[in-house]
């Protein structure tokens, strides 16, 4: 008995290093065949995190060891994808100044950023603009036209002026040819980057269709696609429905943004599809249980779509609980985590990894309190969360080997983005639908559609966490 559990505990502390230690990722880029993600033509499933900052931190050559920091403890925790900012529009350490004007050292801050994921083996999602005013945006690229004499008169210009849209497409240029200083690699030849995001959290108050949005989205994904064939595309979109299907309008939490969740993630560079979900802001006043039930709902009826409509992996690219919601206790938020984790981890299970993984909202460093905004997560000073995430990355990275079918071919070299699309997919997940089907989720009342911007990437000296808003 004694050799047999000796012989166990060897194997588990074998198969913990494995999963945790650092992989030889050499220069292979994350692919998609199907519904699926594939590296070196094996399926890959990841637990991943948000990291806004790192940019605008490492800006400062000081504050670089904060980087390196959250890229250690969350390789240790088996994390092996971080979403971030390739942005910095006007305002405070901006990496465009102006249009088409870069500072050179906040661009060797994203290098940086790039170099220390590549040491650490994490791989990046990089967002080329923010919806939010947030680091500029919309907002400034719009100020910007203005002051160059451009008829336009609010941030939804931003998707139709063409001065606007030739401005956001030098930028992507510029940021896919950039020749990193640290790793002499350009952008567009780096494994490193899982994939690019076309906007952080679109959205569009003059057109609630998705039609505006969908239109620029077709053109910035084929210009992207036109200068970096290596690289996966995503929207960057929080997975609200729009006008192409009204019938799942119902999944939404009351509200339109603008965007047309089904429709944009159909155009054919658009490698994944995401969505996001902020349950405390989107319903706020609801208590947990119903919260919980809304985030599930919101689950399962995505990568329903994702598998049967989109036939493309799903990502959750941003979830998280605020320690500013009022009663809030650590407990709540690990719960909250752990039903997230649980239900990623089943739709990969049964969908064949069609829910490739998460990204949750969000890890920092110690000594960062300028940067809190009521979701962070520091690795070693928040032991339960860090045993979760911990858990969820060993989880998903054990299925990811069982799913290594043996009629995948190895040798098969898939093309960037699907290959399949007409591939077979297995039944939908029948016990999670009809357990989400018996807990319907409240939905306000139409003619009182609310909703709160979730600033939460919020630096303090934007001095902005929520913003609420009424159409």
């Amino acid at each position: 008995m004694a050799n047999s559990t000796f012989k166990f505990s060897l194997i588990y502390i074998f198969l913990a290093f494995t999963y945790f230690a650092p992989s030889a990722y050499g220069d292979s880029f994350v692919q998609t065949r199907g519904t699926e993600f594939v590296l070196s033509g094996r399926p890959f499933l990841f637990n991943g995190f948000n990291s806004y900052w790192m940019m605008h931190a490492a800006a400062d050559p000081s504050e670089r060891n904060k980087v390196t920091e959250v890229f250690s403890e969350a390789a240790a925790n088996g994390l092996t994808v971080c979403r971030t900012w390739a942005f910095s529009d006007g305002g405070d350490r901006a990496l465009q100044k102006s249009p088409g004007v870069y500072d050179e050292g906040v661009f060797e801050a994203l290098d940086f950023v790039v170099s220390e994921a590549k040491k650490y083996n994490v791989r990046l999602i990089l967002s080329f603009v923010n919806n939010f005013k947030d680091y500029g945006g919309r907002a400034q690229y719009v100020d910007w036209a203005r002051n160059a004499g451009a008829a336009v008169s609010g941030e939804d210009d931003f998707y139709t002026s063409s001065v606007v849209k030739d401005y956001y497409k030098n930028h992507i240029k510029s940021i896919i040819s950039r020749v990193n200083t640290f790793t002499k690699i350009v952008y567009k030849d780096e494994p490193a980057i899982m994939a690019w995001e076309l906007i952080n959290e679109p959205r569009c108050q003059s057109d609630y269709s998705g039609k505006t949005i969908h239109a620029w989205v077709e053109e910035m994904a084929g210009y992207t696609k036109s200068l970096d064939g290596n690289h996966l595309l995503e929207v960057g979109m929080e997975g609200f429905y729009g006008d192409s299907m009204p019938e799942k309008k119902q999944y939404n939490p009351g509200y339109q943004v603008g965007t047309d969740y089904i429709n944009s993630n159909l155009i054919k560079e658009i490698d994944f599809a995401t969505i996001h979900a902020y349950p405390d802001i989107w319903l706020s006043g609801q208590n947990d249980g119903s919260q919980n039930t809304f985030v599930q709902r919101w689950m399962w009826s995505h990568w329903e779509d994702a598998r049967t409509i989109l036939k493309k992996p799903l990502v959750f690219a941003e979830f998280g609980k605020s320690k500013k919601d009022p009663g809030y206790t650590e407990n709540e938020r690990d719960t909250f985590l752990n039903t997230v984790y649980t239900n990623i981890y089943s739709f990969a299970r049964t969908g064949g990894g069609s829910m490739a993984g998460g990204l949750v909202w969000q890890l920092m460093a110690e000594g960062m309190d300028s940067y809190y905004d009521g979701y962070e997560i520091v690795l070693p000073r928040d032991p339960s969360t860090t045993a979760l995430i911990s858990k969820q990355s060993h989880v998903m990275q054990t299925l990811a080997h069982t799913l290594r079918r043996p009629n995948m071919n190895q040798n098969m070299v898939p093309q960037v983005g699907d290959v399949s699309r007409d591939k077979a997919t297995s039944r939908p997940h029948f016990q999670a639908r009809a357990k989400m089907d018996n807990n319907p989720v409240h939905t306000p009342h139409q003619h009182h559609q609310r909703y709160h911007h979730h600033h939460h990437r919020s630096h303090s000296w934007r001095n902005v966490h929520k913003q609420q808003g009424r159409h």
